[in-house]
């Protein structure tokens, strides 16, 4: 069984047990999004609701996949100008701004360099030098030019890649859906994007297990949460290796190679998971010290779970409480 398997049914088994209440249970398993996703809904409306929401994955997918031929993003990347609908507007706007908070560290302009790196294909390759120093001319977000709905690519070759924020935007998303269908206890696991619906029917918060970058299948603990995202980004996720050395797939945008930050995860805990997404990805490339300088300095409302390469583990406040692991833990306060 695969890592990503067992880390979804752990997160199932530790979310799920110990439920007490006679709320009709129902769980939805199925792969999108090029991943396994898992969702559970508790109440009379349950079976309903989450076959809305399967279908809601599909929809997203449809729009915002870059490797969907019938995708607006896909379109967009060909044609160089479109007019998009609301919703993939809303997305990438989202997804430029943070680019422009966060002077490009964020970068939704990647996927020529994801595409030179096989990322894209699962055809592997580690590129020259000047190979990368070409296509980040290509990678730069003031090729791209969004007025209301409709978008421009201004240079040829520069192409659009929404994975940074499109799980989270979709959990988020599935969480409407649930409390539309009057759905009150929920999870939603994206391939280990996960957010949950108020509360268990006990009562009690749920369990999220937060997965351990170590190859051995274990965790980094256990997060009690409830109406929150948790939403992990490590270099273990997507990787190849090649001639001893192993390159994973979120990139530096200024070197145009995978981030060497120190990093080995990085989990963000918010009521705003496409917010979580994004910063999960950014954080990652930031490293330790610019990370907890921006999660001290932000204004936005969410906490941090950072693990780095030699073993240390740094909790933010808010969550401090409700974390439990076998590392020592560093607990940080805002100033």
């Amino acid at each position: 069984m695969k890592k990503t398997s067992i880390l979804l049914c752990l997160v199932m088994l530790l979310s799920l047990c110990g439920c007490g209440g006679t709320a009709d249970k129902k769980t939805k398993e199925f792969f999108a999004m090029d991943t396994y996703m898992t969702l559970t809904a508790y109440g009379d409306n349950a079976e309903k609701a989450l076959s809305e929401a399967q279908s809601e994955v599909e929809r997203l997918d449809s729009l915002l996949n870059a490797e969907d031929k019938h995708s607006e993003i896909y379109r967009l990347n060909c044609e160089k100008k479109l007019t998009l609908s609301e919703e993939t507007s809303q997305v990438l706007k989202k997804a430029l701004d943070f680019s422009e908070l966060t002077d490009g560290v964020f970068n939704p302009a990647l996927h020529p360099l994801m595409k030179l790196w096989g990322f894209t294909t699962k055809d592997y390759t580690v590129p020259s030098a000047e190979e990368i120093k070409n296509t980040l001319k290509l990678c730069d977000v003031k090729n791209v030019a969004l007025n209301g709905q409709n978008a421009v690519i201004k240079k040829d070759g520069t192409e659009l890649d929404l994975g940074g924020i499109a799980k989270g935007y979709t959990s988020s998303r599935l969480i409407e859906i649930l409390k539309k269908n009057g759905i009150e206890s929920g999870l939603v696991n994206l391939g280990g994007n996960v957010q949950t619906l108020g509360k268990k029917p006990d009562g009690s918060d749920f369990t999220v297990a937060i997965e351990s970058p170590e190859k051995d299948g274990g965790y980094l603990g256990m997060l009690k949460t409830s109406g929150k995202a948790v939403i992990t980004s490590g270099g273990y996720e997507r990787f190849f290796e090649k001639n001893g050395k192993t390159y994973h797939h979120i990139m530096n945008p200024e070197t145009g190679y995978p981030a060497e930050s120190g990093l080995a995860s990085v989990t963000i805990v918010s009521k705003d998971g496409t917010l979580a997404d994004a910063l999960s990805t950014l954080l990652y490339v930031m490293g330790e010290k610019k990370a907890v300088e921006f999660w001290n300095q932000s204004s936005e409302d969410f906490d941090i779970i950072l693990f780095t390469k030699d073993n240390k583990l740094i909790v933010s406040g808010g969550i401090a409480d409700s974390f439990t692991s076998e590392y020592n833990i560093e607990v940080i306060k805002k100033d």
